[in-house]
């Protein structure tokens, strides 16, 4: 049994027991905890949720989208077949559009928003993620940094700044990371200030235990612990009825056991992993899982 199944719901059924109600952008309510944290030995068990079916080439091909690529180009990702980004791409003419709420006069309003962008931003999803990555060639400064100077105190990755916040369609919701070597073990801190327990974060916690295993990987380190910290952790209510349907698999089934990461050893530069769509460099062998369950996108 999975301790990452076992974590994540704990995680869901404490939104549901303590968790309030709460309007947000998006018209539809959460119900959210303010703050959540956990860890798990990356290097003893690899986390895919088994109690639902994780899609992890698309998880897997997004960590490449930002931190090898360094693309905010979402036709990058269409071209792999990975659609999680198109709803937020700018159009041909640097237009965005949604429904969401609006904040007027001290309450939020339903409306149909339009951003404009600088129509070099078309196709994309405006200076976020990859964008920023690439602005401060953030992975080339990391894996420089853990090989000539391990003990640094300061491996900091922060896709969150101010001054890309206004051009970008959506600021990061993972936007910060930390690393650290200790004895030989390659460790990561992840900060995420938003998260959509359902959706987003099983993809989230996957991706980054791969990056935290490539980047190992690159650098001769063996792969360490990943603390992962959560500010608003939240189940939309159009998602509760899926997340009970996890917990009841849960509860009368466990879980199975965690599947294998598998890289190829003759790769040595994080630049040199295949990322078409058959990610040939990087498999999660042995997967055994419960069958997907249906959540709603909400935007």
């Amino acid at each position: 049994m999975t301790k990452w199944d076992k974590e994540y719901i704990k995680l869901c059924k404490k939104i549901l027991k303590d968790g309030e109600e709460v309007e947000n952008r998006t018209g539809v309510n959460t119900i959210k905890i303010p703050a959540y944290y956990f860890k798990l030995n990356v290097g003893k068990e690899f986390p895919v949720l088994t109690t639902k079916q994780l899609y992890f080439r698309q998880a897997i091909t997004e960590m490449l989208w930002f931190y090898q690529a360094q693309s905010n180009d979402v036709r990058w990702l269409q071209d792999r077949n990975v659609h999680i980004w198109d709803e937020w791409m700018i159009d041909e003419n640097g237009i965005w559009k949604a429904t969401q709420n609006v904040l007027e006069d001290g309450r939020l309003v339903k409306k149909d928003i339009e951003k404009k962008f600088d129509k070099k931003y078309a196709y994309t999803i405006g200076t976020a993620y990859g964008y920023i990555v690439n602005k401060y060639k953030m992975t080339q400064n990391l894996i420089e940094t853990i090989k000539n100077n391990p003990t640094d105190r300061r491996m900091v990755m922060s896709l969150w700044q101010n001054e890309f916040l206004e051009t970008a369609v959506l600021p990061s919701c993972v936007w910060s990371t930390e690393w650290d070597v200790t004895d030989g073990y390659l460790n990561l801190w992840v900060h995420q200030r938003s998260a959509d327990v359902p959706l987003g974060l099983p993809f989230n916690v996957t991706q980054y235990a791969v990056f935290l295993s490539l980047i190992a990987h690159v650098t001769g380190l063996k792969v360490g612990v990943m603390h992962y910290s959560i500010k608003d952790a939240h189940i939309y209510t159009n998602q509760i009825d899926g997340i009970k349907e996890q917990i009841k698999r849960y509860e009368e089934n466990g879980a199975y056991d965690a599947p294998v990461l598998w890289i190829n050893p003759e790769i040595k530069d994080f630049f040199g992993f295949d990322n078409s769509v058959e990610l040939k460099d990087i498999k999660i062998k042995g997967y055994k899982h419960m069958g997907p369950i249906s959540f709603k996108l909400t935007q």
